[in-house]
């Protein structure tokens, strides 16, 4: 049950045009930086480093991330949603989780936001023309070593898909409003080479939301809903 105080924050927004506006007035305008080192060197949050003291150096070392950018699709239906992809079970990495649509910059992208539509594009099906970005979370700096820059935006709804086979198992959608109330943001725990690791998850119905993509979506709830 969301609490009186979340849903006075959550239900003026669930309109594609409130949206528009709370997100343009607090999301970055223009791509941030990719250089994430903080001033004694630690990595700046959001990150998968944000739950784990001290494991910066041992999983990445000093070395800058390498980029990537992902689409956060806000679906503009009457009750607004966000557009995620299971990856196939056969990918060498991160094979079989829950993510938004996104990758590596070709050399021809212009920015991110060339990288989020095209990768978007091959990976779904979901042409551009649908899509309406208006901002930027904050660069998120993962446990494999990269710089995500998360593009948002308003995706009108009607639009068709046809997810590449080999990258992408399904495409699904999850109310805004349940993944931006941070009574669903839970942190989990697995144990890694004797080592625990914790992470945000928010799982939903029989969908396992977590590691990068929810910490992505924690970073969006404090962006658009916290001073």
């Amino acid at each position: 049950m969301i609490s009186a105080q979340i849903s006075a924050q959550i239900n003026p927004i669930l309109g594609p045009s409130t949206f528009r506006s709370l997100a343009t007035s607090r999301l970055h305008a223009d791509a941030p930086a990719l250089d994430d080192a903080g001033p004694s060197g630690d990595i700046r949050p959001p990150s998968d480093f944000d739950l784990n003291p001290g494991a910066f150096a041992e999983w990445n070392g000093p070395a800058p991330g390498r980029p990537a950018a992902v689409l956060v699709p806000v679906v503009a239906r009457e009750q607004l949603t966000v557009l995620l992809t299971q990856r196939t079970d056969h990918l060498p990495a991160h094979a079989g989780q829950i993510a938004f649509p996104g990758g590596k910059p070709d050399p021809a992208d212009t920015g991110p936001v060339m990288t989020a539509l095209r990768e978007t594009r091959e990976e779904i099906g979901l042409l551009p023309e649908f899509i309406e970005p208006i901002g930027f979370l904050d660069t998120y700096r993962t446990g494999t070593g990269f710089a995500v820059t998360p593009v948002v935006a308003i995706v009108q709804p009607h639009f068709t898909i046809a997810p590449n086979p080999h990258e992408v198992a399904d495409v699904f959608e999850v109310p805004l409003d349940f993944l931006m109330n941070p009574d669903n943001h839970q942190v989990h725990v697995r144990t890694l080479a004797g080592r625990d690791r914790h992470f945000y998850a928010m799982p939903y119905l029989d969908r396992y939301i977590w590691g990068a993509t929810a910490g992505i979506l924690r970073n969006m709830h404090e962006k658009l809903f916290t001073s």
